[in-house]
């Protein structure tokens, strides 16, 4: 967001939704959505981000955009981790000094630019990483991408950068930079760096038993994990929230997770189907070899009782180092 002093404010639908490759537009005719709208929900928020919620809830509704509250939540993990008062940084879009507004005055701008932005985003017939990656680089990428073929690439981001920077590069430090630079005018990784907050498709399953089981534990997303705890009122470990959610669809699971995993039947992780728990190894210490278990959601997701409750990537150094495999609960 430093870019903003940069740019021409007043003509900008300004920066606000960076990696969404993942949203929808809230809109009341369905037929002026893109095709590419899909649903998102959240994963790896902290727990600062989530102490947020209720206020972006709220001017997400104000400003017509209610279906973009994970959204938000993932651009606030980026820009600030929800510490701070700016926590949307969106102090530069008012011209301001950097970290001038306080934290709702920030959240509320944020919003309201973001719900300018996706206007500006369907009105040039663009897509929606086009209006994530925007939210860095300023309106001027949506024109930009407009005449080059309406579609976000990194390509494309890459050489507006290069093109704006005057092809200075800076060191960039993040695992979707193979490289270890950017150039030197915004962040051309942007939408990347976004999308690993966000998991496509939101909670909406198929089959009834996975999606009962899913409304269920999504009800304490976002609230810290509990050793021990098996409830909502004491809160949840991993095995206390699986074995709960899966109560609510009528399938009964052992307590632990080295019971859940001996009372499935066991499979490779790409055999998993949205519903079959996920187990991992060696992540406290206990005597037990199976030491947490998650629900699979699909494209090598899970939700589970992390720190706090949440989506959490399959595909992470963390969770390759100590995964098992999947289980699935025996008929």
């Amino acid at each position: 967001m430093k870019l903003w002093r940069w740019l021409a404010l007043a003509a900008l639908p300004i920066l606000l939704i960076g990696g969404l490759f993942f949203a929808v537009i809230a809109s009341d005719d369905d037929e002026d959505q893109p095709a590419s709208a899909i649903t998102a929900d959240a994963m790896n928020l902290s727990a600062e981000v989530y102490k947020h919620k209720l206020t972006v809830e709220k001017y997400c509704k104000e400003f017509g955009i209610p279906d973009q509250v994970m959204v938000i939540l993932a651009i606030m993990q980026v820009e600030s981790g929800g510490k701070g008062g700016d926590v949307m940084q969106a102090s530069e879009s008012l011209g301001l000094p950097v970290n001038t507004l306080d934290t709702e005055a920030s959240i509320k701008q944020g919003v309201k630019y973001f719900a300018s932005l996706l206007k500006s985003m369907k009105a040039a017939g663009v897509d929606l990483n086009t209006a994530i990656q925007s939210y860095n680089y300023g309106g001027g990428f949506i024109d930009y991408v407009a005449k080059h073929g309406k579609k976000y690439t990194l390509e494309l981001a890459t050489a507006f950068a290069k093109e704006k920077s005057g092809g200075k590069k800076v060191t960039y430090i993040n695992a979707v930079a193979k490289d270890g630079w950017r150039y030197a005018y915004g962040n051309m990784y942007y939408v990347s760096v976004i999308s690993q907050y966000l998991v496509t498709g939101g909670a909406k399953f198929d089959d009834k038993t996975v999606q009962a089981i899913m409304d269920e534990a999504l009800k304490d997303q976002g609230t810290r994990y509990v050793f021990g705890g098996s409830t909502p009122t004491t809160g949840f470990d991993c095995s206390g929230l699986t074995s709960w959610c899966y109560s609510k669809a009528g399938i009964k699971l052992p307590r632990t997770a080295q019971a859940q995993y001996d009372a499935t039947a066991h499979l490779n992780i790409k055999a998993a189907k949205p519903g079959d728990l996920v187990f991992f190894h060696s992540t406290s210490d206990t005597a037990d070899y199976v030491t947490h278990v998650g629900i699979y959601v699909g494209g090598m997701k899970m939700y589970n009782a992390g720190d706090p409750l949440g989506y959490a990537d399959l595909n992470s150094s963390y969770w390759q180092a100590h995964l098992i495999g999947a289980g699935r609960v025996k008929k």
